[in-house]
């Protein structure tokens, strides 16, 4: 038994990871929500609106390849522009009709399904759900603030007159970071968006600058497009006064234990600040 569950995740991490693989020549939107909701529902409208605006923008759309808002991300993207990572339940069988065969891949597991969602994505749209969107939410923000996984962009989408997300925040707001599960400045890893424009400025804002990242000895070593002049690496310094330039690879290093993903995320936001 063992040794079956072994190999099945196994299969799966390997067909997943080798679909994103071959699929990374462009940058990865994941997009997630509720396999419920109607594809004439203004959310639905909103997830092709979407991930129509991010494919336009040479994005691949990567879904969960079933019904509800991930058929309406697929739809919207086009066949060209999406990937589908699809997962075995009794009661669903197949994918969506807009993912073809060659770009999706079917998960035994719900954790091999998540861990390739995350491998190669580069900004993360969430829209309501049910608790199988709460655990993908979740599990991406366990990964962020404990440094499992590189910084993204993680935006909480629906229609402007939506209360989903707002309620949820005030529940993060008041209840979990009020009684002191999870520090104050870690909010910052999640966005609330309500429209397509919304949604592109947030993760072009969160891409202005910073290039990437990579945690080596104990610093958070930092990959900028462009490195800061001596006006704003002052300014900068009065949040990490240890942080040091290195030019010669277009690099900012600090001390950064892993633990504190709000720090990370002030200075990636304050890099970005730096293109004019």
């Amino acid at each position: 038994m063992a040794s079956n569950f072994v190999h099945n995740a196994m299969q799966d991490l390997e067909a997943g990871l080798a679909l994103t693989h071959r699929h990374d020549d462009r940058p990865i939107l994941a997009i997630f929500g509720s396999a419920r909701t109607p594809q004439h529902h203004p959310l639905s409208l909103l997830a092709a609106d979407v991930a129509a605006d991010f494919a336009s923008r040479n994005w691949r759309i990567l879904t969960g390849a079933g019904p509800g808002i991930m058929e309406a991300a697929s739809r919207g993207a086009g066949e060209t522009n999406t990937l589908g990572v699809n997962i075995e339940l009794p009661f669903e069988h197949g994918t969506n009709p807009h993912v073809p065969d060659e770009r999706t891949v079917t998960m035994r597991h719900f954790f091999t399904r998540k861990v390739v969602m995350v491998s190669r994505t580069k900004a993360f749209v969430a829209l309501p759900g049910g608790v199988g969107t709460m655990d993908e939410l979740f599990e991406l923000l366990t990964l962020l603030y404990t440094g499992k996984t590189a910084p993204v962009p993680v935006v909480l989408l629906e229609e402007p007159t939506g209360t989903f997300w707002r309620r949820w925040e005030d529940f993060m707001t008041d209840d979990v970071i009020g009684e002191g599960y999870l520090c104050p400045g870690d909010a910052v890893a999640y966005q609330r968006c309500d429209s397509v424009p919304a949604v592109r400025d947030a993760v072009d804002q969160f891409y202005a600058n910073f290039v990437s990242f990579e945690r080596i000895d104990g610093n958070a070593h930092l990959v900028l497009r462009t490195l800061p002049t001596s006006e704003q690496l002052a300014h900068v310094r009065t949040v990490e006064p240890a942080l040091v330039v290195q030019p010669s690879d277009s690099t900012i290093r600090f001390p950064y234990s892993g633990r504190s993903y709000g720090q990370l995320r002030r200075i990636i936001d304050e890099a970005n600040h730096w293109i004019a």
